[in-house]
């Protein structure tokens, strides 16, 4: 009898031994759930199709919030809002209490995420169910609680800013269909898409003073005349397309980054969902804070700066755009060189000038060369699941011109636009930069 108990106890230690490794092994770490909850996010906006200036607003509320509910994870960590416009004050956690900012910083991105207008808000509940069990096994309900509280609480702050920015006043604006006067924007085939975004200017910043703070030169003026600066930049659009190298081609494609293709056979059409710009360079924030070790907290600071670089860019480059409403290549090439020619890619749904590509990739590449260095060398893995390809780079600079060069190659912008888009993109990073670090 006592050889049976003795073998009955020894099944229930390797049974409970078992069971807690299986917990553990079960168990999601800090910074898995923190790259987790953005990958969410961008899912969503796939599977949305959100324009890439809205998704660049879904990527900035998000991030902030996260960053600042984790950042008291790490004492001296300074708020990132309290430099912005337009928030109000942070809650900051109660002395002697504990808490899990990693669980705060959960609840405050996705309480974000459901609110600031994310259709698709059911996929994300599985997620989310998977992350809350995950902290319920190794907290105690009062800590639980309270930190999930906290979270809500920061989501509150960020919310009530996201409500006044002029988003929902920007929604149900009258078509943009351009001019048909020469050198002006019009709809581009083969869809012939009236403008997106015609207002996005008008959304409050968060950094700049004002949308045109960095307002580029004007454009070249339109003309047709073989010894113009626009003939010449138009010509070399044309010449370039039609002796496309391989390497050129993959350049274009992979940079593409076109939320909804729409593809053409016969008689059908079916759109072709693939990542934002915007979120290819989240996806190089994620690759960053990975290779160099860097902690949650740092993490997070790395979204949240990449997302601040998106959105500002993308409203300071939308401004311009619908002040020029530059005619795009494909329609002089169309209209004075061959009528059936079209470009490599896609031309998107607005006008030609500025640059969104440049000038997002330029101020995202000096905001993560701040945090990581300028000579950070590294493998973009972000479009591998969405087109099976990736691509080396020497530093987050020489991506950014990569993918400047890209909108040449895929016939959809003139060079002197990608030029001078880099350089506003550049300028408002090292802008962006100083106020943050308050250099």
């Amino acid at each position: 009898m006592k050889s049976i108990n003795r073998i009955a106890t020894i099944l229930s230690l390797i049974l409970l031994i078992t069971g807690c490794n299986s917990n553990k092994s079960n168990q999601i770490s800090d910074f898995d759930i923190i790259h987790g909850n953005q990958d969410k996010l961008t899912q969503v906006i796939i599977y949305d199709v959100f324009t890439p200036p809205v998704a660049s607003r879904l990527y900035v509320y998000s991030s902030l919030a996260s960053y600042e509910a984790l950042r008291f994870k790490n004492e001296g960590a300074a708020s990132i809002t309290a430099k912005l416009k337009g928030f109000g004050k942070m809650p900051e956690p109660e002395a002697g209490k504990t808490y899990d900012f990693t669980l705060a910083a959960t609840r405050s991105f996705f309480d974000v995420v459901r609110k600031v207008k994310v259709f698709s808000v059911d996929s994300l509940t599985s997620w989310e169910e998977k992350v809350y069990k995950n902290f319920k096994t190794k907290l105690d309900e009062e800590t639980f609680t309270r930190s999930a509280a906290f979270g809500d609480s920061v989501a509150k702050v960020i919310l009530k800013r996201a409500n006044g920015d002029g988003y929902l006043q920007s929604r149900g604006k009258q078509k943009y269909l351009g001019s048909n006067d020469p050198g002006k924007w019009r709809p581009t085939p083969p869809d012939y898409l009236d403008g997106i975004e015609w207002c996005w200017n008008t959304m409050q910043t968060m950094v700049m003073d004002s949308a045109s703070l960095f307002k580029p030169v004007p454009p070249p003026p339109f003309s047709m005349d073989t010894n113009s600066v626009y003939y010449k930049g138009v010509k070399e659009v044309y010449d370039i397309n039609t002796n496309l190298t391989q390497e050129q081609k993959d350049i274009a494609r992979y940079w593409d980054d076109n939320p909804m293709v729409i593809e053409h056979s016969g008689h059908l059409m079916f759109a072709n969902k693939k990542i934002t710009p915007g979120g290819h360079w989240m996806g190089i924030a994620a690759i960053a804070s990975k290779q160099s070790g860097a902690d949650e907290v740092k993490t997070a600071k790395a979204y949240a700066y990449t997302a601040l670089a998106l959105y500002e860019s993308f409203i300071a480059c939308w401004d311009e755009k619908y002040r020029s409403s530059y005619v795009r290549p494909v329609t002089v090439i169309n209209e004075s060189m061959d009528r059936v020619w079209l470009p490599f890619l896609q031309t998107p749904p607005f006008p030609e000038y500025t640059s969104g590509h440049s000038n997002i990739s330029a101020c995202s590449a000096v905001a993560l060369t701040s945090l990581f260095g300028n000579n950070f060398a590294f493998q973009d893995t972000s479009d591998m699941r969405y087109i099976g390809m990736q691509r080396h780079f020497n530093s987050f600079e020489e991506a950014a011109a990569e993918a400047s060069v890209s909108r040449i190659y895929g016939g959809i912008h003139y060079r002197f636009t990608a030029d001078i888009s880099s350089y506003q993109g550049k300028k408002l990073g090292e802008f962006l930069v100083k106020k943050l670090e308050n250099q």
